[in-house]
């Protein structure tokens, strides 16, 4: 990382590396055992869900909310180049890492969002995530975040 001083964006690799470490934990539990026996999570929490077990929900988990974000904290620290990245990259006057780290932020509150409303509960898991989804937004648009990806710091 080029900018040590960045607090708001060593604080943004670390809420990643927190976010993916436990996704991907949770996701091979729940894809290992779709069931939920490994996590002690009885299958009649998707009874307002479409889902009959816990494998789609576990790989999501482990996909989308752990490989990415893990995928996102070496982007974040490298700025690697990634011509299907770059394609992809919505915001085209910043790296697709930057973009790549607000999509994870959103992508974690909607699935808290949606985790509650098929489970029909909530629990203090669920406040931590949302606010670390949260977080994960806020310190993406942070200014100093935002500048350090702009076009302007980076060589495609």
């Amino acid at each position: 990382m080029k900018s040590p001083k960045n607090f708001p964006l060593i604080l943004l690799v670390i809420l990643m590396i927190f976010q993916a470490v436990g996704a991907i934990g949770g996701g091979l539990a729940l894809v290992i055992s779709p069931s939920g026996k490994l996590m002690q999570m009885p299958l009649s929490m998707l009874e307002h869900s479409p889902f009959p077990n816990f494998l789609i929900p576990g790989l999501f988990l482990l996909i989308v909310l752990g490989m990415l974000p893990a995928y996102a904290v070496y982007a974040l620290l490298r700025k690697p180049n990634c011509r299907l990245c770059e394609r992809l990259n919505p915001d085209k006057e910043v790296h697709y890492a930057w973009s790549l780290a607000f999509f994870i932020g959103i992508v974690l509150i909607l699935w808290i969002d949606l985790e509650i409303m098929f489970l029909r509960a909530v629990d203090i898991l669920h406040l931590i995530y949302a606010l670390l989804g949260v977080a994960i937004v806020v310190l993406t648009v942070w200014p100093t975040t935002r500048r350090y990806f702009s076009e302007s710091t980076w060589e495609r």
